[in-house]
């Protein structure tokens, strides 16, 4: 994070940001607008003390504590960020019904409010796949998913445009798996999925902001050449309705997405919001992580086996298995892939004091 007043002048004068409240800025009318509350501030300075010592405090500490002083008062409404239009081909047209929703299912003391369900609805563009990957629970085509507090779907056609595009989803609806009264309301399907009525959305801005440096270089004489491009990325989102009865400076949950809050820019008839902290994504996670290790993992490959010019690098073969390499032979468990590297070879020729001491690459067979 930037904190020279000398580096954060710089990026207001070349219109890198908005302004001293720019809610990438860490001023405090930045903080302010960027939806950080003081609860949540007061708790962050209790958590990391006061030292005589310089101490580096990580940037996920305080998004933590803003999610839990969030968590139990803001109100979780359905928003698509990105949206992707759904039909529902066997819905009767011009139906309409009414869904109940939970405010906030951690706190009951928020009670319910209620949602319109028709035949025309918004998803998020990235719950869908048209070739979905291992793991991928969310819709697909010939798949199904829960739309939360509605009904289950399945994915029959997918409609795109002159540029290979997706525009539309057509999907349809068992009409007996409404949540809480349908005859097939318990059946199991592995995906839920947020949505909005097409029919009563109301039109957001959705701001997402970031970190302004790539990377943690705030003592850099070019700190300019660190900027992060995608610090701020704007969204034309679809939200429901009762977005609408919200004014500036409300703070909520946008369902499975984050923490927000309404922007001053907000007018009558043009509704801005900012993020201010994401929750937890365990796909997204998942993505990361194999991104960053399945090229390591590649690049130790050989026509002998495979070659680990670093200590301990034969423990990332467990990334290689789980992709399906050796499913068969072994469960998804971090022991048994453990028992998996030691019988295939992996150690038998290294002895543990070896891989911690040796400074020189090292070589293994792969052979389970």
């Amino acid at each position: 994070m930037i904190t020279s007043k000398r580096k954060l002048r710089t990026l207001v004068e070349k219109g890198i940001v908005s302004g001293w409240d720019d809610p990438r800025m860490p001023t405090i009318s930045g903080i302010r607008r960027r939806g950080y509350t003081p609860e949540a501030i007061r708790d962050f300075c209790e958590r990391i003390g006061v030292a005589k010592a310089d101490n580096m405090v990580e940037m996920a500490l305080l998004e933590y504590c803003i999610r839990e002083d969030l968590k139990m008062k803001a109100p979780r409404l359905m928003t698509v960020i990105d949206p992707i239009k759904v039909v529902l081909t066997n819905y009767p047209d011009g139906r309409t019904e009414t869904m109940k929703a939970d405010n906030n299912q951690e706190n009951e003391a928020m009670g319910s409010r209620d949602m319109t369900f028709s035949k025309h609805l918004y998803i998020e563009r990235g719950d869908f796949m048209e070739e979905p990957v291992k793991k991928f629970f969310r819709l697909a085509p010939g798949k199904e998913v829960r739309l939360k507090y509605a009904y289950i779907i399945k994915c029959e056609e997918v409609v795109k445009d002159e540029d290979g595009n997706i525009v539309e989803l057509r999907c349809t609806y068992d009409p007996e798996s409404k949540s809480g009264s349908g005859a097939h309301a318990d059946r199991k399907v592995k995906g839920t999925l947020h949505w909005v009525n097409a029919e009563d959305a109301v039109d957001v801005e959705t701001r997402v902001y970031d970190s302004l440096l790539r990377q943690d270089d705030g003592d850099s004489k070019d700190f300019l050449d660190q900027i992060n491009p995608d610090s701020l990325v704007v969204y034309h989102s679809k939200a429901e309705k009762a977005l609408a009865d919200y004014k500036a400076g409300d703070k909520f949950q946008f369902l499975r997405q984050g923490y927000f809050v309404i922007d001053p820019d907000t007018t009558a008839d043009h509704m801005v919001v900012n993020r201010i902290v994401g929750l937890r994504d365990t796909w997204a996670k998942m993505q990361k992580q194999k991104n960053q290790i399945t090229p390591m993992i590649k690049g130790c490959l050989s026509p002998e086996g495979l070659e680990f010019p670093e200590r301990g690098q034969p423990f990332l073969l467990m990334v290689y298995i789980m992709e399906g390499k050796h499913e068969k032979s072994c469960s998804h468990s971090w022991l048994s892939l453990f028992i998996f590297l030691i019988a295939g070879g992996i150690l038998r020729r290294h002895r543990s004091e070896a891989l911690l001491r040796r400074p020189g690459p090292c070589r293994a067979s792969c052979r389970p």
